[in-house]
């Protein structure tokens, strides 16, 4: 049995098309009976990239099986607008914001984890035990490999489209919203822990001359211990992160 959809993707999706197939209508022929989830996957897009489906203008869940002539509209996640009434897709809109990142993003790990994201980056994690991580602790997947969006188990998910690091925070503050969230040296950058405020005289002994001099107020991380200020580098970063409130 075949058949064929006429079908459109919007906004980011059309990243993952060919220029032909961007931003307008095609007809896209299937074989067998197909759900619209292994349609769309088939296309190249992952379906953790889509919050809304709509079959001949109804929200439709993944596991519709289209029909010869449908009309389908694809799109991805709405982050400032909420279609919790409208979307069969989840019960609950993608808006958390926790993440885990993939081995090719440790640098993107550390700038989300300096504005005040959670974010849980190793260098030697394995796909299925990102995806466990995931799953059990309510994250988003943050990735370079299509491959790992694709698996079944996977519910929040984006990839980065970017490989600029700097480009990369920007792609993922716009992306899910978060510029009202931003809590700026809240994270140990290297852990990913809480710091906290901590009394000079508790690590004076582990201060350089010249930050002894010139800085009172530190912070600690209760995870690695590593010590914070508000030097030089907090300037810079503070300046980076303001463009984006």
């Amino acid at each position: 049995m075949s058949g064929t959809i006429n079908i459109r993707f919007y906004e980011e999706l059309n990243d993952f098309l060919p220029k032909s197939r961007r931003k307008k209508p095609f007809d896209h022929l299937y074989f067998c009976n197909p759900t619209i989830k292994d349609i769309i996957e088939s296309l190249g897009i992952p379906h953790t990239e889509v919050d809304l489906i709509l079959a001949n203008s109804l929200s439709v869940d993944f596991k519709y099986v289209p029909s010869n002539g449908d009309k389908i509209s694809v799109y991805p996640v709405f982050e400032s607008i909420d279609i919790t009434k409208i979307t069969n897709l989840r019960p609950v809109p993608l808006r958390a914001s926790k993440f885990i990142l993939d081995v090719h993003l440790g640098k993107l790990a550390r700038y989300l984890r300096l504005f005040g994201f959670d974010s849980l980056y190793e260098n030697d994690l394995e796909d299925n035990v990102i995806i466990e991580i995931a799953t059990k602790e309510k994250r988003i997947i943050l990735t370079r490999d299509i491959g790992i969006l694709k698996n079944g188990k996977v519910s929040h998910g984006y990839f980065i489209r970017s490989q600029q690091p700097q480009e990369q925070i920007k792609e993922v503050i716009n992306r899910f919203d978060l510029s009202k969230q931003i809590k700026a040296f809240a994270r140990c950058s290297g852990c990913n822990s809480k710091i906290e405020p901590i009394d000079k005289k508790k690590v004076i002994d582990l201060l350089k001359p010249r930050t002894k001099k010139e800085f009172q107020n530190f912070f600690q991380c209760p995870g690695c211990k590593k010590i914070y200020w508000h030097g030089s580098h907090y300037e810079r970063m503070m300046e980076f992160i303001s463009s984006f409130e």
